[in-house]
């Protein structure tokens, strides 16, 4: 992503060429396994490298410490979600409002369902590290892309857009979170799915036109 990681927490190269891309893939999907397996507490990058089929040599090419490694899988996270969320919003231009935060909703929903185990491990992988820069790059991404979505409705955009775009990033995105963190069954999760929908309609129905 376009921000930059704090140093102690940079990897120590990126991967030039297919054959090192395929390796560090190796590593960060051993990385979820071993998050999965044990923790973050207990996560090494001796577990990590047994896990991946590589040397410790290798991962101490790319990085200094666990924590650098744990960063950089957040980072790689948080990019594809973005370019996901992006995408959504893109194909998303002309059509009604309405519509918009339906796909929304969904595209990040699904986002955090495919692997709700990994989307979990994330969040407590990052307890106790500086991701401030890389969070708020994220957030800047995405308020671009659903804010240039919301003023291409064909129907109405919010008068006051920046706002009403601000309330319905925090709540979808928090809502989402929260769910995952109180670990709700999938019929409470499809009902708070189906709520939260309805109450994003219901803000964009009274603050369409409204002057700002």
């Amino acid at each position: 992503m376009a921000a930059t990681s704090p140093r102690p927490l940079a990897p120590r190269k990126r991967p030039r060429q297919a054959r090192a891309t395929a390796t560090l893939d190796a590593i960060f999907e051993a990385t979820i396994q071993v998050l999965l397996r044990d923790g973050p507490q207990r996560l090494t990058t001796t577990r990590v490298a047994e896990r991946a089929g590589v040397s410790v040599g290798t991962m101490y090419q790319y990085f200094a410490h666990k924590q650098a490694l744990i960063y950089t899988l957040n980072e790689r996270y948080l990019e594809a979600l973005a370019e996901r969320i992006e995408a959504c919003c893109a194909a998303q231009h002309g059509t009604r409002a309405n519509r918009m935060v339906e796909a929304l909703v969904e595209c990040y929903w699904q986002a955090k369902t495919e692997r709700p185990e990994v989307t979990r491990a994330l969040y407590r992988s990052v307890a106790e590290l500086d991701n401030v820069a890389l969070v708020a790059n994220f957030a800047a991404r995405v308020d671009r892309a659903t804010t240039a979505m919301l003023a291409s409705a064909s129907d109405h955009a919010p008068a006051d857009l920046d706002s009403v775009n601000r309330t319905l990033v925090t709540v979808i995105f928090g809502t989402v979170r929260n769910a995952f963190e109180r670990n709700l069954p999938e019929a409470d999760t499809e009902g708070l799915r189906r709520h939260l929908v309805t109450m994003c309609k219901a803000l964009l129905d009274q603050t369409a036109g409204q002057s700002a």
